[in-house]
């Protein structure tokens, strides 16, 4: 099977106190960080299952020192696994488009991260399905911010740079940076991204199939 697209997982070890803190409170730092991990092996499943992709994740900080390391290591034998690397995380989204590309010359990129283990292969698929008719496919979140991003050229995604993060208009101002440089953005659905409890306790009733789902602490449903 042809692979055509690189599938990218922008993503960071679940070490208590580094990863989801917006959950707590409620949540303590633990519970935050077994959430994340639970999270993020989800988000991988959902790569690893799309058809004719190549899964590379770009990692933060240290993998054995957060929680489910094992687990973690284990889901990614067969990937590219490559360091962020860049000041402040615009310039690191940018780099890791860029290290991909490098990694895996002539493919298009499709990014998500791990805030949305929801995600199914189908979404995936239709990401990169969507990079046939269009330079650049981008999936709004419910907070404003995005939740996939991807490009046919990945040279493109240097205009990541220059977009801050983090705020209620990312997701717009993204969108109009691509499409001020002339290029034409295929729109995919809408999702949720978990930052807060109330976010991961609406996305746990969406998917509770998921493992994300199963390691909400009974606490805060």
């Amino acid at each position: 099977m042809v692979t055509r697209t690189a599938l990218l997982v922008v993503a960071k070890s679940p070490v208590p106190g580094r990863v989801k803190t917006r959950l707590c409170p409620p949540a303590t730092h633990a519970e935050a960080a077994r959430i994340a991990a639970a999270s993020l092996l989800d988000t991988m499943d959902a790569v690893r299952r799309t058809e004719r992709s190549r899964p590379v994740v770009a990692l933060a900080g240290d993998l054995d020192a957060g929680v489910d390391a094992a687990a973690l290591r284990t889901a990614l034998r067969g990937w590219t696994v490559l360091g962020q690397r860049g000041d402040g995380f615009p310039a690191r989204l940018a780099a890791a488009h860029a290290d991909t590309a490098a990694a895996h010359p002539g493919l298009p990129v499709v990014q998500i991260g791990m805030d949305t283990p929801q995600v199914t292969p189908e979404l995936l698929a239709e990401a990169c399905a969507a990079l046939d008719g269009a330079d650049e496919a981008l999936g709004l979140a419910e907070d404003g911010s995005w939740w996939v991003i991807g490009f046919r050229d990945p040279a493109a995604a240097r205009l990541l740079a220059s977009v801050p993060t983090s705020r209620p208009d990312t997701g717009t101002r993204t969108l109009a940076a691509l499409r001020a440089a002339g290029l034409r953005v295929a729109l995919l659905p809408e999702l949720t991204d978990v930052d807060t409890m109330d976010d991961a306790l609406r996305v746990a009733d969406e998917a509770p199939w998921t493992r994300f789902a199963s390691v909400l602490p009974a606490a805060h449903r």
